[in-house]
């Protein structure tokens, strides 16, 4: 299947929890002899609590609610300038990826259980597949479990990967894995760091420093600081991300879990509230199930009339 087949396929069960339910609430809206009229206010109220209800955030619901209420005057249609609001907040947040520079540094942050390491593997993956040499750096160091399984992604990725004893210093590790990306003209090195409660100030003191080790070692270093939120746990990933982007200088979002939850309005509030831009989101549980994001695809998956 193609991006947009594969995100829509990923929206499923939030089109059916919020399309529907949307469907329901702009029919009468959207009759020819009621496109003339402001909408009423029963309408917007109900708007606002499906929007809500996908996980959309109320600031950003308020939002999309009141530029409907000022832009309805010509006789548009509601689930158009829906449609068009939500994609003008995901745009909003779009920004192009920093590039130039060899070895390009990604530091891949989150909490434990966001899917973080399989992230690491399936992005090397996708990397290799585009024409770049990726090489994956372990710096998850105080769990053996997670270097283990980060070299077993690896290894399917076929990708060359750095890894040290468990207990060694994070920040070493990634000294090393820059000095081997260098040596070896690798493209992109991927870091993958310790996940850790964002909540402890040790996880955020270590992340800095593996940003210093960086910046010394390659110019501008770290080049993307990409941040894993699953989006089945809904508003509580701002949180996390929020902790993160104050520690770690975070850049850029990837959603994981698309397709396991019902409210993948999520992807707009982190657009709304973060100003951050998604960079990828998880569709699967294959190593190919990492794919890059597309505001345009997600709003036509979401709202495509006919699947």
């Amino acid at each position: 299947m193609g991006f947009f087949d594969r995100i829509k396929q990923s929206l499923t069960r939030t089109k059916e929890q919020f399309v529907q339910r949307f469907d329901e609430i702009v029919s009468r809206a959207d009759e020819p002899q009621a496109r003339s009229r402001p909408v009423d206010l029963e309408t917007l109220e109900a708007l606002e609590e499906a929007l809500i209800s996908a996980d959309v955030g109320v600031a950003a619901s308020d939002e999309i609610v009141q530029a409907v209420r000022a832009r309805r005057t010509k006789g548009e249609s509601l689930r158009a300038l829906v449609k068009a609001e939500i994609l003008s907040i995901l745009r909003g947040a779009n920004a192009p990826a920093p590039d130039g520079t060899k070895p390009h540094v990604v530091l891949i942050v989150g909490v434990n259980g966001t899917g973080k390491t399989t992230t690491v593997g399936k992005l090397a993956r996708l990397i290799k597949d585009s024409g770049k040499t990726p090489l994956i750096c372990a710096a998850d160091t105080f769990r053996a479990a997670a270097v283990e399984q980060l070299q077993v992604w690896a290894s399917r990725a076929d990708v060359d990967f750095i890894r040290a004893k468990t207990g060694a210093d994070p920040a070493a590790v990634v000294f090393d894995a820059l000095a081997a990306g260098k040596a070896r003209g690798r493209d992109i090195v991927l870091v993958d760091t310790a996940g850790r409660l964002h909540t402890r100030a040790n996880l955020m003191a270590e992340l800095d420093k593996i940003r210093r080790v960086a910046a010394r070692e390659v110019p501008g270093a770290p080049h993307e600081v990409l941040l894993v939120l699953d989006a089945t746990v809904g508003q509580n990933g701002l949180n996390q991300a929020r902790e993160f982007m104050g520690a770690a200088g975070v850049n850029g979002i990837v959603l994981t879990k698309l397709d396991g939850t019902a409210k993948g309005g999520i992807a707009v509030a982190i657009a709304h509230d973060l100003k951050l831009p998604i960079r990828y989101v998880g569709v699967g549980e294959a190593i190919d199930d990492l794919i890059p994001f597309s505001a345009d695809d997600y709003v036509d998956g979401l709202f495509q009339e006919k699947w």
